[in-house]
């Protein structure tokens, strides 16, 4: 089975190169960690049979050295030592043979003499008689005879009977499924491969392992491919999975590639396992309940994250084996700590020097007087019986408050958070209180029940994962919200809860992206940080609505987002169209729902009861209802429903999901629908044959922005038989229904309201059609090609508009065909018979090649030609793409990977190199492909409406966007193999007949000595909406360049230098309507510096200047430029005391502004824990404009850090942490009589940091003690 996808033919001459560099990147010699050969090519693997020779191979006979022992006796002349007498998958076999002195020998299979450039050896044995090998003799399907014949004319011959062994993966329990969520314990994971009879194989493979959540360690055998790697010897693998901070289920998946197999070189030991096919029949093999498969093109999966590339469960063979199991990271009840202060000052108000530079000479606080100001920031967790506690508090800021003083959802790190990789370890960083308030709570614990998951209730920043159950579609809700949540199980039933008290404005905008990276806008400026959710969603070209992929993306590591602005810039090109292997043409859409700044003070009120009849991993079924209610003021909206899951054996499935909703929409007042759907399938009587059937209707008034892409107006019913009628003829039926009723959008070509967005679409037309489809086909394999042919017949009627009334007839053929293990050549013919053209399925003829590159990664080039209809013009689609598996998503160990000295937090490092999704050329070097070309517009009249060219579709209005023409292409290189050093660059450009546009990214990071690290990025791009892309505005470039200096040897001095220059960083869509300006310059340059000769003295002075010159008209130019003037010195003596004074100065010049701060004070610490000061705060502000102001008084603080309090803090210390060992590559079962050990592993990781609570400061100038603490990670 080859393990290709589709791509196409055209421009085939532009892959000559890349190919060329194909033996070169899968030639490379075989990595070894103890011992352990890993397979990296993808060549047929021969068996390794009974000798296995000390040196490396030759190209021709050799001489091997003579053996120290001798062998028993020959008893003929001519003996074969291996292979023996057996049946075998491979389909090449090493042939040993030993023979008396003088004696030659010659080699048939199957009657004809090998070929005479075989490589073989020989080795004389003491003795006199000469063993000989020969490596990787061919073999064919079926029986097989090896005679060995000598020149005296004594022959001896052996059998061999290939056929494809149906193989199955396993996972093995090894104990306690359970282990604490606390960073550091692990889990063993084993598994085995086990062949048709139910034995371990014999061979080695390469298994890859991807988990839900949580970190698997120890040695990964290739670090370029996506995934986990483990070697699988004798059939039997064996992996740690590190847990998180999270309780949680998490799901572990195990995969070997079926194709991926080791050509045995002269001198090398065991191959991997043989190409083998997939055990249907086994309960070992259980798919996640998300995934059902999918079997015709024009039927569209009702579940939201089902792929199309789900596996006919009628297939002959398959890619890969997969199996998947299910552990728990339950909640670790540990010991109480608290960390935090608590800071008490009396003084002047307006003139505490440490407070935020907004309270610090604010007129209105200097005619205050003295006051008494009280600051705390506390956090805390620990065991209250059996449940966890976690808060935290800060009186001064919000909790998620960040360093360039902005607050957003789920606080995360951001490059004002960590801009130097001068660390020098590999901690990490983890935020366990994120709240927008001041106030974080959380009361969790492992629920009682088996398998429920964990009972919690709390307060702060949550998303909405309990409301997007896999049976939930119209009721799904995917948001960011904060407030109140809570979760409990009594029993089979689960109750969840949820209140939000920070609502804002709401949005959903979709938007068809134009073969680039971005920037991307959307409709809103001024988003709420951290509240969006981001997806590419793929649909069909010809049938809106009809999503057949849904992949959610994740800030940083995939995109990055402008809040003030509302751009997004993506990690890699998102191209317009993808062919799938069943030959449609799909369209990509980039949904995005959020928040953004708006009245506030609305509220949200969730819940959800589910009645479980089973928990079972891979069986699970339930009935649930939802319910929610957003009250916004003048606008409310109202969801509720029901939905069940119930498996049907293995294969099958029942879901059934009915939804309503009430909602005030902008245009059409009050409104109220109903979406109904229910699908069932699984195999009919016999596993030869597999049926599906469906029904879903959705309302013209239902509304719900927050889930997925659905048309309003629907209705599809349909069933669908695949059967099996021979082991290489597949029949497949299907009837299909579809009905439109809804209104479309308006066609709006005003840019002044395209630029002014709505909640919703404005409504247009009415659209009154049906489409009704019978297609039938045969799949018939022909040795290792495939070829289908399809009868489609489709009956349309159109009471509206008369566009979509024609009757059609259609013949569909396709082709798959391999040319090498990793080359496949694919071909598609649609053809309308008669002289009736169906409007909206054109004669289309399709060509594309896909080069399996990488074991899960493939480069497709594609290109179809589309004929003229009603509603298309003549149109040519050509493509170029590097697609990664989609199964290998759930890697967990990409972010720490990548590390300078292993000073690179993950995500961090992820966000400033660019690391995505590449081609291996050679080991830590990748290759990033991509390219697009539309021959014209793509805007028809479908069944939902008139498409139109628009920036943004808003609300549930995806069917009105179309496809622009255009060229777009893409290359990137990425190196990652020196960890001293790293680097990216990545250049996209994009033409059509309007505009060109252009998108660049580099960056590179790393030890240019072993004191200096250096960082640089650079980023330019353009608009890449429709019909922004075009009106010539200006590039937006960012170039960031970072020093730090940090001698390992020596730590007395420390540097910082940073530039900045931004170009047009705040140019926005409505420019075009307002021409408010041509664009603006921003420099930035800072630089700050550490001594400290001893611990009595340390010093500190920094240096910050900002430009900015902003071009208002041809002839009028703004300028403006402020700088930031900072020197502190402390001196600590007689151990207790300490005295320190710093100073500010921070200057406007062109507006003639300066403000002075400055302060001196002395302290004594009462307790290593309590210290009392007292000091002189002065400030002074000069304006030409407003005038002067200054204040200056004596001042008392009294800090206090939380530690050992009412006995917290006295666990003791962590054991010393050791380093990372490698896996064994014998998997070693733990001892049934020892569960616990489960619970308390080794540690074998490296420091964990865990922030406990935003930086809440002592009043200390000397030594300031902050609230952010760092523990060694794990239960003391």
């Amino acid at each position: 089975m080859q393990t290709s996808t589709t791509t196409y033919l055209a421009f085939l001459t532009s892959l000559v190169g890349a190919i060329a560099l194909a033996p070169i990147a899968n030639a490379q010699a075989m990595p070894k960690t103890d011992g352990i050969p890993v397979a990296q090519t993808q060549t047929e693997a021969p068996k390794a049979e009974a000798l296995q020779p000390a040196q490396p191979a030759v190209a021709q006979t050799d001489t091997l050295p003579e053996s120290e022992e001798a062998p028993a006796q020959v008893a003929s002349p001519i003996q074969i030592l291996a292979p023996t007498a057996q049946t075998t998958g491979e389909k090449t076999t090493n042939l040993v043979v030993q023979y008396g002195a003088g004696e030659t020998v010659t080699v048939k299979v199957n009657g004809a003499a090998i070929d005479p450039t075989t490589p073989t050896q020989t080795q004389t044995n003491p003795d006199g008689s000469t063993t000989q090998v020969w490596y990787n003799l061919p073999l064919k399907m079926g029986e097989n005879t090896l005679t060995v014949e000598s020149a005296t004319g004594a022959s001896v011959s052996t059998k061999l009977r290939v056929k494809e062994l149906a193989a199955r993966i396993i996972f093995v329990p090894t104990g306690n499924p359970q282990i604490p969520a606390d960073g550091r314990s692990t889990l063993k994971i084993e598994g085995l491969i086990l062949d048709d009879e139910g034995k371990e194989l014999a061979q080695d493979a390469i298994v890859t392992l991807t988990a839900s959540a949580g970190e698997f360690i120890g040695a990964d055998q290739d670090k370029d491919r996506p995934g986990f790697q483990v070697v699988a010897r004798n059939g039997k693998f064996t992996a740690d999975l590190r847990s998180t901070l999270q309780a949680q289920k998490v799901r572990i998946r195990a995969a070997v590639e079926l194709k991926e197999t080791k050509t045995l070189q002269p001198g090398e030991g065991v191959p991997p396992a043989g190409p083998v096919r997939e055990r249907f029949n086994e309960s070992s093999e259980q798919r996640p309940p998300t995934q059902p498969p999918l079997l015709n093109p024009d039927v569209s999966p009702t579940v939201p994250f089902e792929t199309r590339d789900g596996v006919y469960p009628l297939a002959d063979t398959v890619r890969e084996l997969e199996a998947y199991t299910q552990i728990d990271f339950i909640t670790d009840l540990r010991q109480p700590i608290v960390s935090g202060s608590i800071n008490i000052r009396i003084g002047e108000r307006g003139t505490d020097f440490y407070s935020s530079f907004r309270d610090f000479l604010d007129p209105d606080l200097l005619d205050d007087g003295f006051g008494v100001d009280f600051s705390t920031a506390v956090f805390a967790t620990g065991r209250v019986g059996s449940w966890l506690l976690t808060g935290a508090f800060n009186n001064q800021r919000p909790l998620n408050q960040v360093c360039d003083g902005t607050t957003r959802l789920f606080r995360d790190p951001q490059f004002c958070d960590q801009v130097y990789p001068v660390y020098g370890d590999s901690s990490t960083t983890d935020y366990l209180t994120p709240s927008i308030d001041s106030v974080y709570f959380r009361m969790e614990r492992t629920s009682p029940v088996a398998g429920a998951g964990t009972d919690y209730f709390m307060w702060g920043d949550y998303s909405t994962a309990e409301l997007t159950a896999p049976s939930q579609f119209f009721t799904a809700t995917n948001r960011q919200l904060h407030g109140f949540k809570g979760n409990y199980n009594l029993g089979p039933l689960q109750i969840t809860a949820l209140y939000a008290n920070n609502l804002e404005g709401f949005q959903r905008d979709v938007v068809a992206p134009n073969g680039t990276s971005g920037y991307y806008f959307l409709s809103r400026r001024l988003l709420i940080g951290g509240s969006e959710v981001v997806t590419i969603e793929t649909e069909e070209l010809n049938r809106p609505g009809t999503v057949v992929e849904v992949k959610q993306l994740y800030r940083n590591a995939d995109y990055e987002i402008d809040y003030d602005r509302g751009t997004i810039l993506f990690r890699r090109p998102v191209l317009r169209t993808e062919f799938d292997l069943f030959g449609r043409t799909l369209v990509r859409r980039i949904v995005v729902t959020y928040q953004y700044e708006g009245d506030g003070g609305g509220n949200l009120y969730a819940g959800r009861l589910q009645y479980n009849f089973s928990r079972e991993f891979g069986k699970e079924s339930w009935i649930g209802a939802t319910y929610l209610n957003q009250d916004q003021g003048d606008q409310t909206f109202e969801l509720y429903g029901a939905d069940v899951w119930v498996p049907l054996g293995e294969k099958g499935r029942f879901l059934a999901e009915i939804a309503r909703s009430n909602n005030d929409s902008v245009f059409r007042g009050n409104i109220q629908g109903t979406a109904i759907r229910a699908e069932i399938f699984g195999p009919l009587f016999t596993d030869s044959v597999f049926g599906r059937a469906y029904y879903r209707t959705v309302d013209e008034n239902f509304a719900n922005n927050a889930t997925f892409i659905f048309t309003p107006g629907q209705t599809r019913y349909g069933a669908e038989v695949v059967a099996k009628v021979t082991p290489t003829t597949q029949l497949q039926f299907q009837f299909d229904r579809e009905e439109n009723f809804g209104i479309a959008t308006q066609v709006n070509t005003n840019p002044v309201d395209l630029f002014n967005p709505n909640p919703g679409p404005v409504p247009g037309q009415r659209v009154d059609n049906d489409v009704t489809t019978f297609r039938a086909g045969v799949v018939q394999k022909l040795g290792a090609a495939a070829l289908s042919v399809d009868y489609v017949n489709r009956s349309r009627n159109d009471d509206a508009t008369d566009q979509l009334d024609e009757d059609s007839q259609q013949i569909v053929s396709r082709l798959d065909l391999p040319i090498t293990n990793q080359l496949t050549f694919r071909a598609q013919n649609e053809i309308n018979l008669g002289g009736d053209e169906d409007p909206l399925y054109p004669d289309r003829t399709t060509v594309g090649l896909d080069w399996a590159v990488y074991p899960g990664v493939t480069l497709r080039v594609a290109q179809q030609f589309i004929s003229s209809t009603s509603q298309f013009d003549s149109n040519s689609i050509t493509s170029l793409d590097v697609l990664m598996d989609h199964q290998l998503d759930e890697n967990t160990t990409m972010t720490g990977r990548y590390s300078i000295l292993n000073g690179v937090s993950g995500f961090t490092s992820q966000g400033a190199i660019g690391l995505n999704h590449r081609i291996r050329l050679t080991p830590g070097l990748k290759l990033n492909l991509a390219y697009e070309r539309i021959f014209g517009d793509i805007f028809a009249y479908t069944t939902a409406g008139q498409q139109f060219a628009q920036p943004y579709a808003v609300g549930q209005s995806s069917a009105s966007l179309g496809v622009t023409e255009g060229d777009s292409y893409a290359v990137g290189l990425e190196y990652t193999d020196d960890p001293k050093f790293k680097a990216s660059a990545r250049v996209e450009y994009r033409t059509s007949e309007i505009s060109d546009s252009l998108v660049i990214s580099a960056a590179a990071a790393g030890k240019i000595t072993p004191a200096l690290t250096g960082l640089v990025r650079y980023q330019q791009a353009n608009f890449a909406n429709q019909l922004i892309q075009d009106e010539g505005l200006g590039d937006t470039i960012n170039l960031k360049v970072g020093l730090a200096y940090r001698d390992p040897n020596n730590d007395k001095f420390n540097a910082l230098l940073r530039y900045e220059f931004r170009q047009n960083p705040s140019t926005l869509p409505e420019d075009i309507l307002t021409f408010s300006g041509t664009g603006s310059e921003v420099h930035l340059f800072a630089i700050e510096a550490l001594y400290a000769p001893n611990y009595r003295w340390e010093f500190y002075a920094k240096y910050a200047l900002r430009d900015t010159k902003s071009y208002l008209a041809d002839d009028l130019i703004g300028k403006n430029s402020i700088s930031l003037t900072q020197l502190r010195a402390s001196y600590r003596f007689a151990y207790r005391w300490d005295a320190a004074i710093e100073a500010r100065w921070i200057s406007q010049s062109f507006v003639g502004f300066d403000e002075f701060g400055f302060v001196t004070e002395i302290g004594y610490y009462v307790t290593p824990n309590l210290r009392l000061a007292a000091g002189y705060s002065f400030g002074k502000a000069q304006d030409d404009d407003f005038g002067d102001r200054n204040r200056g008084g004596l001042y008392v603080n009294l800090s206090l850090k939380l530690s050992d309090l009412f006995g917290f803090g006295l666990q003791p210390t962590a054991p010393p942490q050791q380093q990372e060992s490698k896996p064994d590559p014998q998997p070693i079962a733990n001892s049934p009589e020892e569960p616990q050990a489960m619970l308390t592993p080794e540690a074998k990781e490296v420091s964990h940091s865990t922030e406990m609570a935003p930086h809440a400061e002592v009043a200390s100038p000397t030594h300031a003690t902050s609230a952010t603490s760092t523990v060694e990670g794990g239960q003391p």
